[in-house]
C-alpha cells in the first residue's frame, strides 16, 4: 500500500513537471528559440505557448526592445597623428531572434569591435579641428557602416552618438589658450567697434549742433538787423512826419557829441567836419531866441561886431574881432 502511495505521488509530480514545460508564457517584445533535439524548430511569440515537453527544449530569450549599449573610451589616432579618446553610445534592436541566435555567437561583442574598427577608419581620415565639429558627419557614417553589417545578424542599429571626444592634455591646454585669444581678439574688435561708433555718434552730433546754432545765428542776425532797420525806418518816418528843421536836428546832433567821448579807452576823438554846420545851425536858432530888448540875438560869426555896435560889448566888442574857438580838426 505504501508503494503505490509513492508510486502515485511520483506521477503527480511528473504531471506537474510536464505540465510545466509544456506551457510557455512569453512576456510582451519577447521571442523565444526553441530546439527539438539540439535542432531549431520555430521562435515563440510574446503569449501564451504550448510546447513537447522533454523533447522541445528553449534555447534563448530574446528582448526585443530597443537596447542603449554605451562603450568604453577608444584611442583614436586623427589624420595629423594626435591620440583622441572616443565614447561612443549604441541604440540598436534585434528585429530577428534566430538570426541573433545563430547567425553570431555574441552580437554585444560585435558591434562593439566593429564600432571601435570602424570608428578608426573615419578619424583616420578628418584632422583633430574637423574631428571636433564633426560629429553629425561621423554619427552618420558609423550608423551607415554598422547598419549594413549587422543587419545579417538580425539586428539594427537605430543610432549612434559620440558622448565625448576627449584629444590629450597638452591639445586642450594649447586649444583654450587659442580659444582665450580669440576671445580676446573678439572683445578687442569688439570694443573697437564701439569706440569707433561712439566718435562717429559724438561727430554727428556736435555737426548737427553746430548747424543749428549757425542756423540760430543767421536768423538771430537777420532778426537784429530786420529790426535795426525797422527802428531806423521807424525813426525816419516820424522825422519826416514831425517835419523837423535843421535847428532841431543842430540840436539833437549837438546831444549826440557827449557819447562819442565816453569810455576809458578814447584818448582821442575826432570831431565830424560837419560840426560846423550845426553849431550855425544853432547859433541862428540861439540868435532868434535872444535876450528881451537886445533886438538882436547871438551870432558866433558877428558877435564881436554886434557887442561893439551897440556899447554893451566891452573891450571885445570894440575891437571888432571874433573870439569865438574854432573845434579842432584832426
Amino acid at each position: 500500500m505504501s508503494s503505490i502511495i509513492i508510486v502515485l505521488i511520483i506521477l503527480v509530480v511528473l504531471v506537474f513537471i510536464a505540465l510545466v514545460k509544456t506551457i510557455q508564457v512569453i512576456p510582451q517584445a519577447s521571442a523565444a528559440i526553441v530546439e527539438r533535439f539540439g535542432r531549431y524548430t520555430r521562435t515563440l511569440n510574446a503569449g501564451l505557448n504550448i510546447v513537447v515537453p522533454f523533447i522541445d527544449s528553449i534555447r534563448n530569450r530574446i528582448d526585443l526592445r530597443e537596447q542603449v549599449v554605451p562603450f568604453p573610451p577608444q584611442p583614436v589616432i586623427t589624420q595629423d597623428n594626435l591620440v583622441v579618446n572616443i565614447d561612443t553610445v549604441i541604440y540598436y534592436q534585434v528585429t530577428d531572434a534566430r538570426a541573433a541566435t545563430y547567425e553570431v555567437a555574441s552580437y554585444i561583442q560585435a558591434i562593439e569591435q566593429l564600432t571601435v574598427t570602424t570608428l578608426r577608419n573615419i578619424i583616420g581620415g578628418m584632422d583633430l579641428e574637423r574631428t571636433l565639429t564633426s560629429r553629425e558627419e561621423i554619427n552618420a557614417a558609423l550608423r551607415g557602416v554598422l547598419d549594413e553589417a549587422t543587419g545579417k545578424w538580425g539586428i539594427r542599429v537605430n543610432r549612434v552618438e559620440l558622448k565625448a571626444i576627449e584629444p590629450p592634455t597638452s591639445i586642450q591646454d594649447s586649444m583654450e589658450k587659442q580659444m582665450r585669444a580669440d576671445r580676446d581678439k573678439r572683445a578687442a574688435i569688439l570694443q573697437a567697434e564701439g569706440v569707433r561708433q561712439s566718435e562717429i555718434l559724438r561727430a554727428e552730433g556736435e555737426k548737427q549742433s553746430s548747424i543749428l546754432r549757425a542756423e540760430g545765428e543767421a536768423k538771430a542776425a537777420a532778426l537784429r538787423a530786420e529790426g535795426e532797420a525797422q527802428a531806423i525806418r521807424t525813426v525816419f518816418e516820424s522825422i519826416h512826419a514831425g517835419d523837423a528843421d535843421q535847428k532841431l536836428l543842430a540840436y539833437q546832433y549837438l546831444q549826440m557829441l557827449p557819447k562819442l567821448a565816453e569810455g576809458d579807452a578814447n584818448k582821442l576823438w575826432i570831431v565830424p567836419s560837419e560840426i560846423g554846420d550845426a553849431l550855425k545851425g544853432l547859433s541862428g536858432a540861439m540868435g532868434n531866441f535872444g535876450p528881451m530888448g537886445g533886438g538882436s540875438g547871438f551870432n558866433p560869426q558877428n558877435s564881436g561886431k554886434s557887442a561893439g555896435a551897440d556899447g554893451n560889448g566891452g573891450g571885445n566888442g570894440a575891437n571888432g574881432t571874433d573870439r569865438r574857438e574854432q573845434p579842432p580838426i584832426d
